[in-house]
């Protein structure tokens, strides 16, 4: 019976496998470096504001109001047409929607191109410090748009959602009815608007149009907020960042 050979237990490479694996190494560092780098230089131009400069609405032709089911409604009478903007004023993707897009569409308002119908909701309330800022927010904007006064509500609009203002959700403190209050007086809104914040008068009416809103949102096939919705359709509004130009053009 012949022995059965057994390995050493050693390893030993042909002479050219260590400058193989740096190399492969080294194109490794490359790639990944490439990649890395393009992913951030991405990211940078993904979150750069367009229409940077524009500002908020300016156009007196611009109406708002507050419609039957609580939604405000922005955009001269003559629109060509009109989105449905989903969004949480404690939401931070909401926050970033705004920023990357609100002055493109605050033009698009201005001429006549699109009307946008906010629907506020306020499902982020358990996430703020206070218990109800996302209703109290949602209020503030209704009080706000009450008075029709469209170029103080897109100001106060783009404040409350302004990465300067907006509470972080989970964090420990958010903005109270005088704080919000006074954000509507800087963005131009009149005393009587000031004072409905103030005192919180549309609280209880703003967290019924926030749940109707909430409702309707789960009929739209969105996944969550921010959500646009152009004539029945879910437009993603995070993945294209051409969706304001193409919706208009």
């Amino acid at each position: 019976m012949s022995a059965k050979k057994v390995s050493s237990g050693k390893y030993s490479p042909e002479p050219t496998s260590n400058r193989v694996t740096y190399i492969l190494g080294g194109i490794a560092i490359l790639v990944i470096g490439a990649l890395v780098i393009g992913g951030v230089l991405w990211s940078s131009r993904g979150s750069d504001a367009r229409n940077d400069g524009y500002g908020t609405v300016q156009n007196s032709a611009v109406e708002v109001a507050i419609e039957d089911d609580g939604a405000i409604l922005l955009g001269r009478p003559d629109a060509a047409t009109t989105i449905d903007l989903y969004e949480d004023p404690l939401c931070p993707y909401c926050a970033e929607l705004e920023h990357k897009h609100s002055q493109e569409l605050a033009q698009a308002i201005d001429e006549g191109q699109v009307a946008v119908r906010y629907r506020m909701l306020a499902f982020l309330d358990r996430a703020s410090s206070s218990g109800d800022y996302s209703t109290r927010s949602v209020a503030a904007a209704q009080c706000v748009a009450e008075t029709g006064d469209a170029q103080a509500f897109s100001a106060f609009h783009d404040a409350l959602l302004s990465p300067d203002n907006q509470p972080a959700e989970g964090g420990n403190g958010d903005i109270d009815n005088a704080g919000l209050a006074q954000m509507a007086r800087d963005a131009g809104a009149s005393d009587d608007a000031v004072q409905c914040i103030a005192d919180g008068a549309r609280t209880e009416q703003a967290a019924a149009d926030a749940e109707a809103g909430r409702q309707l949102l789960a009929t739209t096939g969105a996944a969550g907020t921010p959500a646009v919705v152009h004539e029945g359709t879910v437009v993603d509004a995070l993945g294209n960042e051409n969706w304001v130009a193409e919706l208009v053009g």
